[in-house]
């Protein structure tokens, strides 16, 4: 049995160049020698952010002044059970470094997986690596042989300053996907944007063989894998929208997941919506970072992120629909 749970808290701070700032965990103490994000135990009566905040300046000798929730993990290792209340700092004074001895170093984004964390560290990774916003396109035109108009609003979309997006088409034969997977990845190179595949006939084998980097499963396809199906090294999502979903996403080993509907949609106005307070609720029993899907608009991030979410997924409010 783990210990009685241990309230944590630890924040990302990240300075001018996009570098993390990482500490390194004394030989001796639990997970001893790995790297983290820096942080501590709550004390009885403290809230998160007053931790947060005690903790950095009596290790780093940073003073806090801003920052906002990033992800709520929990965590059961052999020996010990952990909630980890990330925060995502803001607005900070001073200079990081070790007041307890321990080594403090800044770390580029793209070397943070090179390096050896606590398990529960790599929800934390993922969150740092995600944007707060993640586009669903819309359902491509059959008639448009070419694609001009979809790709003209991808382009658009791409210069507004989306960096992850989903290739959904649900009616599009296996070898117009394949055609339009090619398109949308030679536009989306020059923007460095990540592209997750989404349709009836894109499997994990495919999502290699054709250069893509991520699969987005539905919540049906989430339930038919036992085990995560493609390597670490590919986004795998899911969309969710019960606490079994959830589960199920943790058993696979999702990288992030899609919670809806948060708010009544235009394509589902039938379906119940979350709200914020269910989908909060939710966000903290999740494994890895939450989008919230459903009538979300880029105003809605800041609340997303209130609420324990990385951001939103949307696709009409993030698609900019071209101008022919």
């Amino acid at each position: 049995m783990p210990e009685p749970r241990l309230f944590v808290v630890a924040g990302v701070l990240e300075n001018a160049q996009g570098d993390i700032c990482l500490a390194q965990r004394p030989a001796h103490a639990h997970q001893g020698g790995l790297w983290e994000f820096p942080g501590g135990k709550r004390e009885p009566g403290e809230t998160a952010f007053a931790a947060l905040q005690r903790e950095f300046a009596e290790e780093l000798g940073v003073q806090i002044v801003q920052a906002r929730p990033l992800i709520h993990l929990q965590h059961d290792y052999p020996d010990k059970s952990i909630l980890l209340d990330v925060w995502r700092i803001q607005t900070w004074q001073g200079k990081p470094w070790g007041k307890e001895g321990q080594v403090v170093r800044w770390v580029a984004k793209a070397d943070l997986r090179k390096l050896a964390f606590p398990a529960a560290n790599q929800a934390i990774i993922r969150a740092v690596e995600l944007p707060d916003q993640y586009l669903i396109t819309p359902e491509p035109s059959a008639a448009d042989k070419a694609n001009t108009a979809f790709l003209q609003a991808l382009d658009n979309s791409l210069q507004a300053g989306i960096q992850l997006l989903q290739l959904r088409a649900k009616q599009l034969s296996a070898d117009a996907y394949a055609r339009l997977t090619q398109q949308v990845l030679r536009q989306c190179q020059p923007y460095a944007a990540q592209l997750l595949l989404n349709a009836a006939q894109a499997t994990p084998a495919q999502v290699i063989a054709r250069g893509a980097q991520g699969l987005q499963l539905t919540s049906t396809a989430l339930h038919r894998y036992s085990k995560r199906p493609l390597p670490t090294e590919y986004w795998l999502a899911a969309s969710c929208h019960t606490l079994a979903d959830l589960q199920q996403a943790e058993r696979v080993g999702t990288d992030f997941i899609l919670l809806s509907p948060v708010a009544i949609t235009a394509s589902h106005p039938d379906s119940p919506p979350l709200g914020w307070d269910r989908f909060q609720q939710l966000a903290q029993q999740a494994h890895c970072p939450v989008y919230a899907l459903g009538g979300m608009h880029p105003a809605d991030r800041a609340q997303a992120q209130a609420c324990g979410g990385q951001g939103i997924a949307a696709i009409r409010s993030l698609w900019r629909e071209a101008s022919l």
